[in-house]
């Protein structure tokens, strides 16, 4: 016989504008999780009034079955408001990407032996004999992401392939407060809710569009967020130093993704 038993430190009710309550089981009598789960969800109310007063029930959200010995489980039931259909979640962070680069912003400072003088590379980050090896570095990218609640007609066979073709895609036009060219669509993850509509969230990320960079000796470059820049050197002698320098002859603005109208997600 499988016994389900709510534990003393159950009930932590949360209130405030997103109310939620947990309680905590101990589950006995099975090594297997399906029956322990099946024996949590009898066992657990589908609705909890947090406050006891018959005004607001919280439905059930998830549960979870955590073993913790033999024929012994810890079972976790959430309870919180779920969204309507046609509600929106957001969510961002902006913990930036990595970037290779080989040229620096300024160069801050040149040493050298007494007598000597540093060879000025013009912002050339670890210059060897045959190449700039550069350096990795953090660079702004804002990642966010939306999780709407759709109604069921709305998510057609149709716009989920649209979903699929505007995966890796740039934004073609300004969207979302970003110009053309900042916002990478990085693709969407749906799920059928039990009252029929559909829980999908979209995943992005940003990165801004730069202008009148200056590369050695060469001025007026823009950048795209999402396009990639690159440096040709050569070899050029410094006559202060009395060296041969890897100089930049060229900056290469490369587009390595497709453009795409991110309005077709309808959000």
């Amino acid at each position: 016989m499988i016994e389900c038993v709510e534990k003393f430190e159950s009930r932590q009710v949360t209130t405030g504008q997103n109310p939620s309550v947990e309680l905590r089981y101990v589950i006995r009598g099975t090594n297997d999780d399906v029956e322990a789960r099946t024996a949590l969800l009898a066992g657990s109310p589908a609705m909890y009034d947090p406050w006891g007063g018959g005004l607001l029930f919280l439905p059930r959200d998830t549960v979870t079955v955590q073993p913790v010995g033999d024929m012994l489980w810890e079972g976790i039931v959430r309870y919180g408001p779920v969204p309507q259909t046609e509600q929106s979640v957001f969510s961002f962070d902006t913990g930036g990407g990595t970037q290779h680069i080989t040229h620096a912003l300024a160069t801050v400072a040149r040493y050298a032996p007494p007598g000597k003088t540093a060879p000025d590379f013009k912002g050339a980050i670890g210059v060897t004999a045959d190449s700039v090896e550069g350096v990795d570095i953090t660079v702004p990218v804002y990642h966010f992401s939306e999780t709407h609640y759709l109604a069921d007609p709305l998510v057609t066979p149709v716009y989920k392939t649209t979903l699929f073709a505007l995966t890796g895609k740039v934004n073609n036009a300004a969207f979302k407060g970003f110009a053309t060219g900042e916002v990478l669509f990085l693709g969407a993850a749906g799920s059928k809710r039990g009252g029929g509509d559909w829980e999908i969230t979209f995943r992005f990320a940003a990165s801004p569009n730069v202008t009148n960079l200056t590369i050695g000796d060469i001025t007026g470059i823009n950048k795209k967020g999402w396009e990639y820049l690159w440096v040709r050197y050569s070899d050029s002698e410094d006559t202060v130093a009395k060296a041969l320098v890897k100089k930049p002859v060229a900056v290469y603005i490369e587009q390595v993704y497709p453009y795409g109208d991110l309005g077709l997600l309808g959000i």
